[in-house]
């Protein structure tokens, strides 16, 4: 698959990038990066791949990526666009500028989300003294942790993209909401019927529903271990482990144990 060139074979570093980069061949990476290995190559794919690129780099890279599953970049300097290839997936590196903007969009979404979500716990958090929490309060909630974490996860795909230039970005981002997961987390263990389900494996399948299944009532009922026709109206007891989590020094083993000893669930 690689003809001609010449074979470098020695350590990674940008300088060297850089100036191997004004030769018009391919530059091969070993598969951790650290290494460069060849310069100047001409791939040579199977030309029976399918491709729907046009410019000849493009297609080229395309096929390569199909054939051995590895990450190829393509860069046009004429058209001024960076595509990344690996298996049958690609994507087109958007301009930093448009980037950012994307990204300044989104922080000011999360603060509005984290906003309501923080009213929304306060109110939770009284209730639950009163014991005068229903799952209607719950899943209302759970529906905002989930909003917030997903705005949180699209500003980091953005911070990914951006590389150096995200550092102001994602230092935003961790003053706005730092430790989210783990507050999620200690909500859903609060209110999960089986105390034993692995809380953080019950907030990745929430993730991984869609806009239209987090909308579902009974869909969200069954993630917590109810019935799915459970009355929204219902009561419903926290086992305190958000609210003590809050408590400074007051490690997590010792949460358990006041649990054990004190619960009525």
């Amino acid at each position: 698959m690689v003809d001609g060139g010449f074979h470098i074979n020695s350590a990674f570093s940008p300088a060297h990038l850089y100036e191997l980069a004004k030769m018009d061949g391919a530059i091969i990476l070993s598969d951790s990066g650290q290494k460069i290995l060849y310069a100047n190559t001409q791939l040579m794919p199977d030309a029976t791949i399918h491709s729907s690129e046009t410019g000849m780099r493009h297609r080229t890279a395309e096929r390569v990526a199909k054939q051995t599953g590895c990450l190829i970049i393509a860069i046009s300097e004429r058209r001024n666009v960076i595509t990344l290839y690996q298996g049958n997936r690609r994507y087109t590196l958007k301009d930093i500028g448009f980037i950012l903007t994307k990204a300044n969009q989104a922080i000011q979404t999360l603060e509005k989300y984290k906003t309501i979500l923080d009213h929304a716990i306060s109110a939770l958090s009284a209730l639950e003294f009163e014991e005068l929490v229903t799952f209607g309060d719950v899943l209302s909630v759970l529906h905002r942790y989930e909003m917030v974490l997903r705005i949180k996860n699209e500003i980091n795909m953005y911070i990914k993209e951006l590389g150096t230039e995200g550092h102001l970005i994602r230092l935003q981002v961790n003053e706005l909401i730092t430790d989210m997961e783990q507050e999620a987390a200690l909500f859903i263990k609060d209110y999960v019927k089986e105390k034993i389900k692995d809380p953080y494996v019950l907030l990745k399948q929430l993730q991984d529903m869609s806009s239209f299944e987090l909308l579902d009532d009974s869909i969200l009922y069954k993630l917590l271990g109810y019935p799915a026709s459970t009355n929204i109206d219902e009561y419903v007891y926290t086992r305190g482990y958000r609210l003590l989590h809050k408590i400074p020094r007051l490690p997590m083993p010792i949460v358990e144990k006041m649990w054990l000893k004190h619960s009525v669930c």
